[in-house]
């Protein structure tokens, strides 16, 4: 085993993951206040105590909205930008143990490879990530990554070729164009934002990026950060019903809002 992954929650109401190597524990995000993911860890009999790092992708509150809250685990690193550090900074009482890299660098931390890349979203400098750990040739412990996206309004080549190699992608199949578009709650202006190219990926447009990558190395596709109102598990299921049929081979998990995803060993 190289590497363990649990979706602690995912859409705008709070997005973590857990990721679990040999000797490390991180989460991707944290969304949800420090009671509430101790809550959600709990279930995988693990706790905030336990927790190494925290990789942020941006600085919207259903990412970041449980860091304030993690001044009670001040050996928790926070990895992020400087843009989003300094954002995320800005509505904090105290200063958590950032770690800042650069946009598009690779790094470890400790037995997990890290890499970021640029994601097109309304934020200040958002990033998706792919993290590997694991060796080449190793029977026990061979090599395995995950690429993190979630968050964009488009995928340009360079995303393509991020999550190419991966053996799980996790993609936000945020909203369907029709359902959001008769949508009655959000104003025009809010519909744009949603659907423009730094907003979020449509059912359509994250079914188009799988299947112009359709890498025959994936094993489960995580559909995530699906819309309450614009969205539903059948909109999706239609949506992707031709890709699941071209990747027979790999599996798909639909991510609802308010649910957790069993850990998966890769």
């Amino acid at each position: 085993m190289a590497l363990r992954f649990s979706i602690l929650g995912s859409g705008s109401s709070g997005n973590a993951a857990l990721l679990i190597t040999e000797t490390t524990r991180v989460l991707v995000d944290a969304g949800f206040s420090a009671r509430k993911l101790n809550s959600l860890l709990a279930g995988f009999g693990e706790s905030l105590d336990r927790i190494d790092a925290v990789f942020l992708t941006h600085e919207h509150s259903d990412h970041c909205g449980g860091i304030d809250g993690l001044k009670k685990f001040p050996r928790i690193q926070i990895f992020a930008n400087d843009a989003t550090a300094r954002a995320v900074q800005s509505g904090l009482e105290h200063r958590p143990d950032w770690q800042i890299f650069q946009t598009g660098a690779r790094f470890r931390f400790r037995d997990l490879e890290v890499e970021s890349f640029a994601v097109p979203h309304d934020a200040q400098d958002p990033v998706g990530f792919r993290f590997s750990a694991g060796h080449d040739g190793d029977l026990l412990a061979p090599r395995r990554s995950i690429a993190w996206l979630t968050d964009l309004g488009y995928a340009p080549q360079n995303i393509h070729e991020c999550i190419r190699e991966c053996d799980v992608v996790v993609v936000e199949a945020n909203h369907c164009p029709e359902m959001l578009k008769a949508d009655t709650r959000r104003p025009w202006s809010l519909k744009q934002r949603i659907g423009g190219r730094h907003g979020h990926l449509s059912n359509l447009a994250a079914c188009e990026l799988l299947a112009a990558v359709a890498s025959p190395r994936w094993r489960r596709v995580y559909l995530t950060h699906l819309s309450r109102e614009c969205n539903s598990r059948a909109a999706v299921e239609t949506a992707f019903a031709s890709v699941r049929v071209t990747l027979n081979a790999c599996e798909f998990s639909i991510v609802e809002q308010g649910q957790s995803t069993p850990i998966y060993d890769l």
